[in-house]
This record gives C-alpha cells, structure tokens and sequence, in this order.
C-alpha cells in the first residue's frame, strides 16, 4: 500500500493574507481553487509543488472573517515542509526581509528546524531534510530553485492518547515508528514524511475554527484502496466512516482515536483533470451541485490576486464587510446590510442580480444575539433598545465616510440597500445622520427609532418597499411618515409578498435606479 501524506488542509480567516505567505513568502505554487464542497461560502485553495503532487499539497478552506479555533488535542498543530538543509540559512534571511518572526534553528530528531508562524498563527516549520524524493520541485518567482520548498515533511498530532493515535496510523494508514523522545512518537511512512504523535494529556481539547489544522489526509493508490479500509475501519467499528468523490481524488474521512480528523486519498486523477499542467491554479471551479446557479456562489466568495497581480483593496474599518468588484465594474456600488441572522455576504447574489457590473460592499451588523448578528438588540419582535440603535447608526456613519475614502466610492453613484434588520438601521442613519447617506432602498422596514429628528433631508432619495403580507407590514407607516415630512425624494412601494426578498423588489428598484440616475 502506497503510504504518506497526501495533503494537509487547514482553515484561514483572511484570504490574501493566506495567499501572500503561501505563495509570496514560501513559494509554493498555487495547483487548483475551487468552490466549497461542504460550505459554498466557502473558498477552497491547494498549494503544492509544479505538478500538485501528493505529498506536496496543503489546502486551505478560507473563512474568510470567520472565528478562530483553539488548538488542543484531538487535532493537528503543526505542519512541516522540507527544505533542502544548506537552505536553512537562505529562509532565516528570507524571513527578515518579510517582517516574519523565526525561532531556530534548532535539532529535531537530528534535523535543522526553523519555526515560523502563518498569518493565522499556526506553526509552520522549515525542516532541512534529504530524506524524501522531490518529485517536481517548484521555484517560486523570488526565490532560486536550490533552496525551494521540496515538499511536507510532515505533521504534529496532539493527543491524550498517544499509543492509540499511533497504533491507528501505523495499522490504517501504513506508518512505522521510527523514534520518540520523552513526549512524542515520530511515525515515517514509506514516502519517507513523518507524523509526529505527541502526547497532550493535560492539555486543552481543540475547538474548530480560523488558525486551526482540518485534517491530514493520507495516501492511497486507488479508490479499491480506500474502500478495503473503510471495510477494516467498519469491522473493527472504528466509528463513523464517510466517502467522498472530490473530483480530483475519492477519499474517507474518520477520527483516529484520540479524536484528529484523517482523510484517506486517492493519488488520482489528480488536478490537470480540467486544467492543463501549465495553466494549474489559474481557473476557479465549482463542485457540481454548486454550478447550477454558479454567479450566485462566485460572488460569495472573496477575492484575492497572486504576487504581482492587480489586486482588491482590502481595509480594516469599524465593521466586518466584504467588498466585491466584477471584472467589468460600472460606476455605481451597493451597500448591502443584511436582515435578522445573516453577515456580510446574504446580500451580496441579491445586489449582483440586481446589477452584474456594480461593485459590491456587504457589511456584518456587529450586535450579536443569540449568536447571530444583527444591527443591533432587540426586547421583543418590535421593541429596540434605543441607546444601541443610535450608537451603532453614529458608528455605521462613520464607517461610510471610511469606506468612502479607503474604497474610493462615489456619493452621488453609492445606493445603500437595507433588508429587515438592515433597512432598519438605514432609517436610522438616513434620520440621525442625514447626509451620509443619498440614495437608500430599504426593504420590509418599520419604523424602530423612538423619537427621531426631524431632519432635512432634500436631495437624499428613498426608496421604501413593504410587502402586502409582511407581518411586520403593519409598522412601516410611521417611518414612511417620518420620511415623507423630511424633505427627501421619497417613493414607496407595496409588493404582492411577505417578509421575504426577490425578483419583485428588483422589478421596481431597477427602473428607480434609472428614473433616479444613479
């Protein structure tokens, strides 16, 4: 049985980030992106070497602005690449060109060992090994081919279980010990990687999230392979054993005893099944039950560039948000706040039906209840805590006059599109904060600011949709009231429909936005 690590995935908040140490810094070429599997938020990178080879690869499911883990036993906590061992000295120098704390070098188990840390915090370490074959070395744009990265030397596990994590790899995934020290087994496969057991007993267990190892995946020549283990992991009712097509290898997935997730992986077909060797990493793709609406996922998905490319600006600015540029962006930009419970992406497959060539900027309401976020507290469905609705409209105003400036966008050409809870907090904005904002549609609103101002708002327009059989219906027309007497452009709608949003709402806000000129 062919044995060794196929691919290692771990979990990232910032994708550029994720990107400019992997590719920037390390070098490692980027093989294949692809939508989520599991999540289609999700964005789903492989880094490796020329070919994508196994062995070579570490993935990564972006989440992007998402929480971090905490890592503890029952999970991996650190990943290592093998460098050729007079390079240790050219990656110390490298790392102080690029600002990026190292500690080492120092002898694990008689190799050179540098310690790095990832932008997420996880340990990535630089071993100086001859001990595995280089089966297509990759030289990044910057750095010389002698002393690239030749592919994983491997992976620590940590564990309260050493003696049956490693008797599972070792029995499972075709390991043999190879030598320990007083806290860990060091397993090698036939490939020659290492898996490092290490005993955690006392230790904290580990909570998934950003900054955190997924899983490691071993090797398997096919996918007869994989289901002769699954049969073995069954009869020994090892626990739960799931198999998977990913397109690009058939895979098991199941938790070693100590609780780490391990995948088991074919080594074909490989990724040139739809993209050229040399045209690898260039193409998103999408799983297949993903295509059917394919520009509904990609906007999801945040957008990062290589070294070199052109990239989207990014900016750290009061509230999570995502900002998405089409290829061929016209003049206008949507912010787009989302309803009760969403984040920063429900809104965005709304403003890109609603205009394909709009630039998009999604924000995160930051008043979390009940683990949701939300624009800000509520006492029941229709009572608002009237401190927080002020303070988050005065914060969100300044948010807009950040994003203005960091973003470059156009007052007279920026439409702020509110849902439910969103359109809520926009009424407050547009009555506490007039100014801010002059082209807004919300929709499904009410009027939840007690005592507004009487404010002049000439030459903001509005547009206000409520649906006939909104519940919350009932509750808008003291704040179309209120925008009425305020001097603004003011136009409003009642839709045959709910609470919910759709194709109704994009059949009168298009011809507004034309009518308007925005």
């Amino acid at each position: 049985m062919t044995s060794g690590i196929h691919h290692i995935t771990l979990i990232a908040r910032k994708v550029q980030a994720n990107v400019d140490f992997y590719v920037g810094f390390l070098g490692l070429h980027l093989v294949k992106r692809t939508g989520g599997y599991e999540d289609p938020n999700q964005l789903h990178l492989f880094y490796g070497d020329a070919a994508g080879s196994p062995g070579s690869l570490v993935s990564f499911l972006v989440w992007e602005d998402g929480s971090p883990g905490r890592v503890g036993y029952g999970q991996p906590s650190e990943i290592a690449f093998a460098i050729p061992p007079e390079s240790i000295g050219y990656w110390m120098t490298r790392a102080l060109k690029f600002n990026i704390q190292a500690t080492g070098p120092s002898q694990e188990f008689g190799e050179p060992v540098l310690r790095l840390k990832d932008p997420d915090g996880v340990i990535v370490k630089l071993v100086g090994t001859n001990a595995l074959a280089e089966p297509a070395p990759w030289a990044g744009r910057d750095i010389p081919e002698t002393d690239s990265i030749r592919r994983l030397r491997g992976a620590t596990v940590l564990t309260e279980k050493p003696k049956d994590t490693a008797h599972f790899l070792q029995n499972h995934f075709g390991y043999t010990e190879t030598g320990a020290t007083e806290s860990i087994r060091r397993l090698t496969s036939s490939s020659g990687d290492v898996i490092d057991v290490r005993d955690a007993g006392g230790f904290w267990s580990a909570a998934p999230g950003t900054g955190t190892i997924d899983h490691i995946a071993f090797r398997a020549p096919d996918e007869a392979t994989v289901l002769a283990v699954r049969a073995d992991l069954e009869q020994e009712h090892a626990g739960a054993t799931n198999a998977h097509d990913r397109k690009y290898f058939f895979s098991l997935y199941v938790r070693e005893p100590g609780g780490a997730l391990c995948e088991l992986a074919t080594d074909g077909p490989g990724f040139t099944v739809d993209e050229a060797p040399d045209a690898l990493g260039t193409t998103l793709f999408l799983p297949p039950h993903l295509a059917s609406d394919p520009t509904a996922t990609l906007v999801r998905l945040p957008q990062f560039a290589l070294p070199g490319e052109p990239r989207v600006p990014q900016r750290d600015l009061p509230f999570i948000h995502r900002f998405h540029r089409p290829e061929k962006a016209n003049d206008r930009t949507f912010v787009l706040l989302h309803g009760s419970g969403g984040n920063e992406i429900d809104m965005l497959p709304f403003g890109h039906q609603l205009d394909p060539h709009a630039t998009l900027l999604g924000v995160r309401g930051r008043s979390a209840e009940e683990g949701f976020p939300r624009w800000f507290r509520r006492f029941s469905m229709t009572k608002f805590d009237q401190q927080d609705i002020r303070s988050e409209a005065e914060a969100f105003a300044a948010f807009v006059e950040g994003a203005r400036e960091s973003y470059g966008l156009d007052p007279e050409k920026t439409v702020f599109i509110g849902y439910s809870n969103g359109a809520n907090l926009l009424a407050a904005v547009l009555l506490l904060h007039p100014g801010i904002v002059r082209n807004a549609v919300m929709m499904r609103a009410m009027a939840a600011l007690e005592s507004a101002p009487e404010p002049d708002l000439a030459g903001t327009r509005v547009l206000m949709l409520t649906g006939k059989d909104d519940p919350y219906g009932k509750h808008a027309p003291e704040l179309k009231t209120a925008l009425r007497a305020s001097g603004a452009d003011f136009e409003e709608a009642d839709l045959d429909t709910g609470h919910g949003i759709g194709v109704e709402d994009i059949a009168v806000i298009r011809p507004w936005l034309a009518e308007s000129g925005i």
